[in-house]
């Protein structure tokens, strides 16, 4: 091997060597985080005081019943009954994403897969946004609009049957 490969070679090594020495910077402490509970209280009260769990605790003001995490729970729920007929791939309240696979309606020959995206706590024709695509793409725009209808419809009758328990 020539002299200038065999000193590039070790300037290499060298320069590997350093750089691996700097790579760690040697503080390996644990991240402190807060418990899930202090994360969730912090969330529901913020900067305001929290209460101390007392008897009044029951007589106080509570949010609306219509909420699950941030989403509205009517629609969330309708569209878990709408669209029953796909398996359900993925699903998380607090973003009120709801991501199925593919699946065939009752008579129906036509294989759909959606995703349901709820953005809003109101029961509102804009808290709900939907994917449609069938195996040879996306789904025409009037199905995608049926489905949100059949939706929207369905929570209006839950919310409607829980308002008059």
């Amino acid at each position: 091997m020539p002299l200038p490969r065999q000193i590039t070679g070790i300037g290499l090594c060298a320069a590997l060597a350093l750089l691996a020495g700097c790579s760690g910077s040697g503080n390996t402490d644990p991240v402190d985080t807060p418990p899930a509970d202090e994360i969730l209280d912090d969330l529901k009260y913020g900067d305001g005081p929290r209460p101390n769990g007392t008897i009044w605790d029951y007589f106080r003001e509570r949010g609306d019943p219509g909420q699950v995490g941030a989403v509205n729970r009517y629609i969330w729920n309708a569209s878990l009954e709408t669209l029953n007929f796909l398996p359900i791939e993925t699903v998380d309240p607090f973003t009120g994403v709801i991501s199925t696979g593919f699946g065939t309606p009752p008579g129906g020959g036509q294989a759909y897969r959606a995703t349901i995206y709820v953005t809003d706590p109101a029961l509102d024709a804009r808290s709900l946004n939907i994917a449609l695509m069938t195996r040879s793409g996306p789904a025409p725009r009037e199905t995608v609009l049926a489905v949100e209808d059949a939706i929207l419809t369905r929570a209006r009758q839950l919310r409607q049957r829980d308002s008059n328990l």
